[in-house]
């Protein structure tokens, strides 16, 4: 049920019979007619733009379609009013039957109120967190994790099938630093004094991996060469982060379907073949780069190298993939991982990277467009930067030093359901300060606890009405008499209910989650209202002792509510509440 898709589909109706009569042209466009809630409700429950979108088009003014398409409507039953605002907007106005049908549209259609088949299959795969496994995940990462989940479940819920992976970046020598700081606390859990040098890793979180290692091969490596030990400490090092990075994943409420290796990708030919496809089309080259933009470096000289012609895909310059020495480029294994991307025959890839990739956006989208022939789009979300507030200071990430702020860090201090949710109240690509004391304070200022509190509140009158014998079971709430709500602030509910369905199609085709939260906030605000006017309006209680076919229909609203709030906090990954404590 999408009412906004229906009445849009009235007007076109309506248009269609305005051509079909002559007061409209033949050949008209109607896609981008649109009908949205107004922006000031006070003018209507619905707008349609259809006379100034089809005015120049039909040679006509905007004011008179916008008359004769409100004369058509105005024959529809769920219409009340039509009228013409402005240069030639029109405000719907619908009948309050339309929004009783809403609230039995949420109850007998429950979790599937507001689901979309407008994905229609369509194969998704969506590569989000993909740190380097050198040690657990912080709070930078949090915020790509649970945005790149939501984005996950939206697209899910809007009738995509969606795999989420994770790339795993151990092919590059980032993992040797990792390894040789994992030798070191191996040398200490072996009553060694250590210094970490060189750029290793101090961390204390290494310490547990340095003493594994030692219950493993006990001083088999103790005093012998990086040669002897550095492959084998690698491979258990990474193994041992991956370990770590799979339980902060998990306690983030996160579960990847496809964990992939980058190492695999050397030896194997694989990234070989994604360069010969490249080669193929026409679009490797032997050749050197300009010099870089501003001062040249003293030391800069021209080297011949193999490239790749991005540029002929919108990127400002070409891009090496193999050095003249016959060792691949940095770029080279994105490629022949994207390249498996491809042939594993996704209809659309998504990234999420973090907001330091942001120059490697067009060099990824133009090798996948080269690699697929342009068949398969690459959109890739930069998650923006996080800066946590406590006690009216801000903390600082060092990971270097090893006192950067863990994802165990954050859970312990506001649990996972705080944690998801307040990172999905800002669009990704923008900043966002995460305030410790903000987060948690009961108020309408605090969204995650404003959200949880109607949602709260719902079951609150589910188990008040249980015990009075009230209607209160969704079967006995399918049956109730939705005519007895009549009073505008009730429509007004349901009308945000009806926002549902619409949203939801509209935060997956943008690929904006954070739109989720913001409507959640919404529709908690409007119940929220409901319930403080009946402290002054009994009639308006959602328990109505002496009346229960009136409790019946006020407690299917309210249901109503819990069902979408319910399924919103489903997308962001985060559970109801039952009651507040």
């Amino acid at each position: 049920m999408n009412l906004f898709a229906d009445i849009r589909a009235a007007v076109i109706t309506s248009l269609t019979a305005m051509t079909q009569d002559g007061t409209l042209p033949e050949g008209l466009d109607f896609a981008n007619v649109a009908v949205e809630p107004p922006r000031d409700a006070g003018h209507g429950d619905m707008a349609t733009n259809a006379a100034m979108v089809l005015a120049k088009p039909a040679k006509k003014k905007p004011r008179d379609i916008a008359e004769a398409l409100a004369t058509k409507l105005a024959q529809d039953p769920r219409i009340d009013s039509a009228e013409v605002a402005g240069p030639g907007f029109l405000n719907l106005r619908l009948a309050p039957v339309v929004w009783q049908q809403v609230v039995a549209g949420v109850l007998a259609q429950g979790t599937g109120f507001g689901r979309s088949d407008m994905g229609q299959g369509r194969k998704v795969n969506v590569e989000y967190v993909s740190a380097n496994p050198t040690g657990p995940l912080h709070v930078g990462h949090t915020r790509g994790a649970v945005f790149g989940d939501a984005l996950a479940a939206l697209l899910e819920y809007a009738g995509h099938v969606v795999t989420r992976e994770y790339y795993i970046n151990d092919g590059g020598g980032q993992v040797d630093v990792l390894a040789r700081s994992v030798y070191l606390r191996y040398l200490e859990a072996h009553g060694q004094e250590v210094a970490f040098e060189d750029g290793t890793y101090p961390g204390d979180y290494l310490i547990g991996a340095g003493q594994a290692l030692k219950d493993k091969v006990g001083d088999a490596y103790v005093d012998q060469p990086e040669d002897v030990w550095l492959a084998e400490v690698r491979g258990f090092a990474t193994d041992a982060m991956m370990d770590m990075v799979r339980a902060d994943l998990a306690d983030l409420g996160i579960k990847m379907d496809v964990f992939f290796s980058e190492k695999s990708l050397y030896g194997t030919g694989r990234i070989e073949a994604a360069i010969e496809d490249l080669k193929g089309k026409g679009l490797i080259y032997w050749g050197t780069l300009p010099p870089p933009k501003g001062k040249i470096p003293d030391d800069w000289q021209a080297r011949e190298q193999w490239l790749f012609r991005s540029t002929q895909y919108g990127d400002d310059e070409d891009r090496p993939v193999q050095k003249s020495d016959g060792a691949w480029a940095y770029f080279a294994p994105d490629i022949a991982y994207h390249y498996d991307k491809v042939q594993r025959g996704f209809d659309a890839l998504i990234d999420v990277f973090g907001a330091d990739h942001g120059g490697y956006v067009k060099r990824m989208k133009a090798a996948v467009a080269a690699l697929s022939e342009e068949r398969v789009p690459l959109e890739i979300k930069l998650a923006q930067i996080v800066r946590l507030f406590k006690d009216g200071e801000e903390f600082k990430m060092s990971k270097r030093a090893g006192t950067f702020i863990t994802v165990q860090d954050l859970l312990r201090e506001v649990g996972k359901d705080v944690t998801r949710f307040i990172m999905l109240t800002r669009k990704n690509d923008a900043p966002l300060d995460f305030d410790f004391s903000k987060v948690t304070e009961q108020s309408k200022d605090n969204p995650v606890f404003y959200v949880q509190y109607a949602h709260a509140r719902v079951m609150s009158v589910l188990r008040k009405a249980q015990a009075a014998g009230l209607p209160c079971t969704d079967a006995d709430l399918t049956t109730a008499d939705l005519s007895l709500l009549d009073h505008p602030a009730e429509h007004a509910l349901a009308a945000k209910l009806a926002e549902w369905p619409r949203l939801v199609e509209i935060a997956a085709r943008t690929h904006e989650p954070h739109r989720v939260a913001f409507y959640l906030y919404d529709l908690a605000s409007e119940f929220h209202g409901l319930w403080n006017r009946g402290n002054d309006v009994p009639t308006l209680r959602f328990l109505q002792e002496d009346n229960p076919a009136a409790s019946g229909a006020k407690i299917a609203l309210a249901r109503s509510v819990s069902v979408v709030i319910s399924a919103g906090l489903g997308i962001l990954g985060v559970e109801p509440a039952q009651e507040m404590r």
